[in-house]
């Protein structure tokens, strides 16, 4: 996977400084008229860089996200962050978009954080990222039983590819970049609490597409992408 990564990115990173994440917030905030106050961004603070066990593991950098709302527990709404980040991709008039018709964010019955996994932070926060890799051959399911010090995506991938680091959406298009499984997300196609499938996102034919797979199936050309808190 690096191998892949190496080439393309001797003049650019993966991962972008801090200070170009916050900038793109910025624009986001502004365009979407978020309400994210000058304060919010005034406290976010450079994170850590990453432990000799993180490399290890393969985890490339940080990345800023934010939690919207609220879920009634002192924690953000995590169904609420991934819809705003994605309507910010719908309006980028640059962006061709799809949108699998079972991902219905309004609808606690279609889509859910999974209830085992870590609540997340409201206003910013960091975590570290791991991008997947399609020829590690592990489900959805398998990886939420392996994953020990980390977790699968949520609201923060999608965050990434259209607001932080959209530049790896391009990638998936060149197929530089494997498509992402995001684990945390709990989809129930059908809209009766039937949460079998994940939230995965891709990028082929200059179209960035947001849909779902069986978190008992593995699909080619998807990893499964890790963060890390």
């Amino acid at each position: 996977m690096f191998r892949l990564f190496k080439k393309f990115y001797e003049k650019k990173p993966l991962i972008l400084s801090f200070k170009s994440q916050i900038k793109s917030w910025e624009k986001a905030n502004r365009r979407m008229k978020w309400g994210i106050r000058k304060i919010e961004f005034a406290k976010i603070s450079t994170p850590e860089k990453l432990n000799e066990e993180d490399k290890k593991d393969g985890f490339i950098g940080s990345i800023l996200c934010y939690g919207f709302g609220d879920d009634s527990s002192a924690h953000s709404d995590a169904v609420l962050s991934g819809k705003l980040a994605w309507e910010y991709a719908v309006q980028k008039w640059s962006v061709k978009v799809w949108q699998c018709r079972y991902i219905i964010f309004d609808k606690p019955e279609n889509i859910r954080l999974r209830p085992q996994t870590v609540k997340r932070p409201k206003s910013f926060y960091t975590v570290k990222f791991k991008p997947g890799d399609h020829r590690v051959y592990k489900t959805s399911s398998e990886f939420r039983k392996t994953a020990k010090k980390s977790t699968g995506c949520g609201p923060e991938g999608i965050q990434l590819l259209t607001i932080t680091h959209p530049h790896m959406a391009r990638l998936m298009n060149q197929r530089q970049m494997s498509f992402m499984t995001f684990a945390d997300y709990d989809v129930a196609p059908h809209g009766f609490f039937d949460f079998y499938d994940a939230v995965q996102m891709f990028c082929s034919q200059n179209t960035l597409g947001l849909g779902i797979g069986n978190i008992d199936k593995n699909y080619p050309l998807f990893g499964i992408s890790e963060i890390r808190f």
